[in-house]
């Protein structure tokens, strides 16, 4: 009935009133939520996209502009990735452990129980697509008794991964370069403080780089991925096509046999030297844990981040072996790059001197240099996140300054000038001589245990109560999550042994990543009993009180809804 009907008065019209409010639920989203399933969340905004309602429904503001596609996605985990630099600097790890075996069928067996782990992870990341990733996931399916402990050595477990990820990328860029100082100036004598400073100015580039806006972000790093795929497709190339050896009287590759055989560098058996040629290869194939952090900045990141997860993971890991198998089929003398009787301070470098002339040898060295520096950002970009995201939940110090986001570039730049402090006073270790390694091999392990530690509990505790994504991998989730499991079970301890043993392993030989890593682990669980666990209950919402209801207050905020979107003028019919 319309108002000219009853007071004859044409020129007044009155619509009916809706409502401006829309009802998120966890439940009906279909997400495990910090905020439980008694709350929904109020949002004043009725044209909500799904990534926001999603972002809501976990418990999160949308603070980022969302300018990330699956391929920007992709691409940045690919230049984190970063394929060249990361075989040229985790050679001593491979070559130097189990000789050609550790890049050949070596490399194979630690593919598949690192794909695995990428698999299990996409899936959890399209439940949880948060900034936060993995330590979020724990929280959510950890028993509520141990939520906050592990959700606590999740994150800080994962933040050594991504702190300590760029200074050492910086360090082997750093290396790369002087090295080939080295090769092209016979006057010059290496010195420490050189590589320290020289890693510093590279790795304060990058932190203004990872500084930059989303849309910046996101082109350099599209671009510097064409440019990693060109570089990787001419070195490969360069390597099998234009080397040196029929010139030295050799043929032009090596037999199968020698391509594929065990040459033990280390003290322990054959087995266990394959083994710790693994950690070449996780160091080669990490990174794909990056479109998780980068999440909230990613349209459609549902489906987006897993996938970019497997692409980078696959993609990465049969460009990275078919890279392995032209160095072990072309390296001309295998005991004088692991001992690098030219004085280069770098395997890779070594490995192109003897197999090419000096031009050569020189673009392809800088090759792996400026793609190193991509890949030292583009970590710096992941790190920030992580940093950001934890920082929002009260897991650091001073965690209001690391959470907050600039707002001329609506990016965390306090969370990537902390990380870029505290990797500087990483570098330091270069003094210590081997003790640099250790900043290697805590990337590993702290990466596989923050990996790990949701998918078991996605496999065990949490098998019920788990609701998966868009993305999920069906029938076989339990099957990828058990061999990820193992895998990872298998590999901590290996991850900590020495090359040497006995007698033999002296303090320059150590591998201290058993003092570097389980000593801050240790610390940061023993801040957690100390102090930290009365203020810190795991992931908390940052929503607004307003934007938070209850299941009851929702209903009757539906009914007056209701009500209001109705025609009044029925309701005075029936009176």
């Amino acid at each position: 009935m319309s108002i000219e009907s009853i007071g004859k008065q044409p020129q007044l019209t009155i619509q009916p009133v809706t409502s401006v409010a829309s009802i998120i639920s966890p439940t009906e989203i279909h997400v495990i939520s910090s905020i439980g399933d008694e709350q929904v969340v109020l949002n004043h905004n009725p044209d909500i996209s799904k990534d926001e309602a999603v972002i809501m429904a976990l418990g999160y503001k949308q603070e980022f502009k969302r300018e990330f596609s699956f391929f920007t996605t992709f691409s940045v985990s690919f230049s984190v990735m970063g394929l060249l630099p990361s075989i040229a600097s985790t050679l001593f790890y491979s070559i130097c452990y189990a000789g050609n075996a550790g890049i050949t069928w070596g490399y194979l067996l630690a593919m598949i129980g690192i794909l695995a782990v990428a698999f299990s992870m996409a899936e959890i990341s399209s439940a949880f697509p948060t900034s936060g990733g993995l330590y979020y996931a724990t929280a959510m399916l950890a028993p509520p008794k141990y939520k906050a402990l592990l959700s606590w050595c999740v994150g800080w477990s994962n933040y050594f991964v991504q702190v300590t990820n760029s200074p050492s990328i910086g360090y082997s860029c750093a290396a790369m370069i002087l090295a080939l100082k080295q090769m092209t100036d016979d006057s010059y004598t290496y010195q420490t403080w050189h590589c320290y400073l020289l890693a510093t100015g590279i790795t304060i580039v990058c932190a203004i780089i990872a500084s930059a806006p989303t849309k910046w972000i996101a082109w350099i790093n599209s671009c510097s991925t064409i440019m990693n795929l060109i570089f990787l497709f001419v070195s490969f190339i360069i390597i099998l096509a234009g080397n040196e050896r029929t010139s030295q009287g050799l043929p032009r590759f090596n037999s199968s046999k020698s391509a594929w055989a065990i040459t033990n560098y280390t003290e322990w058996p054959d087995g266990i030297s394959i083994l710790m040629s693994f950690m070449a290869v996780i160091w080669t194939m990490s990174g794909y844990d990056s479109p998780f952090h980068l999440a909230e900045e990613c349209s459609n990141a549902q489906t987006a981040t897993p996938n970019a997860i497997v692409m980078t993971a696959t993609t990465g890991g049969l460009i990275g072996l078919a890279f392995q198998l032209a160095i072990a089929y072309t390296v001309v003398d295998l005991d004088a790059v692991v001992n690098d009787d030219q004085g280069l301070g770098q395997p890779y470098v070594s490995f192109l001197d003897q197999l090419l002339d000096k031009p050569k040898t020189l673009a392809l060295a800088s090759m792996a240099i400026i793609t190193a520096f991509v890949m030292a950002f583009s970590c710096m970009i992941a790190a920030s996140r992580v940093l950001f995201s934890y920082s929002r939940d009260g897991c650091f110090p001073f965690s209001k300054l690391w959470s907050k986001v600039n707002k001329t570039t609506l990016t965390p730049v306090n969370a990537v000038w902390a990380n870029w402090f505290i990797g500087q006073l990483l570098l330091i270790l270069m003094f210590g001589g081997v003790a640099i390694d250790a900043v290697f091999s805590v990337g590993a392990i702290a990466s596989f245990i923050s990996f790990t530690v949701p998918t078991l509990l996605r496999i065990t505790y949490a098998r019920e109560k788990f609701i998966p994504g868009p993305w999920n991998l069906g029938r076989f989730s339990t099957f990828s999550g058990v061999l990820a499991v193992s895998f990872v079970v298998l590999m901590i301890p290996i991850l900590n042994f020495p090359q040497y043993r006995g007698a033999d392993n002296t303090p320059d030989l150590m591998n201290w990543t058993v003092l570097v890593y389980w000593a801050s682990m240790f610390m940061a669980i023993g801040w957690f009993f100390i102090y930290a666990h009365k203020i810190y209950f795991g992931p908390k919402t940052n929503l607004d009180d307003e934007q938070l209801v209850t299941s009851g207050e929702a209903e009757e905020m539906q009914i007056i809804e209701a009500v209001v979107s109705g025609d009044p003028y029925d309701s005075r019919e029936k009176n």
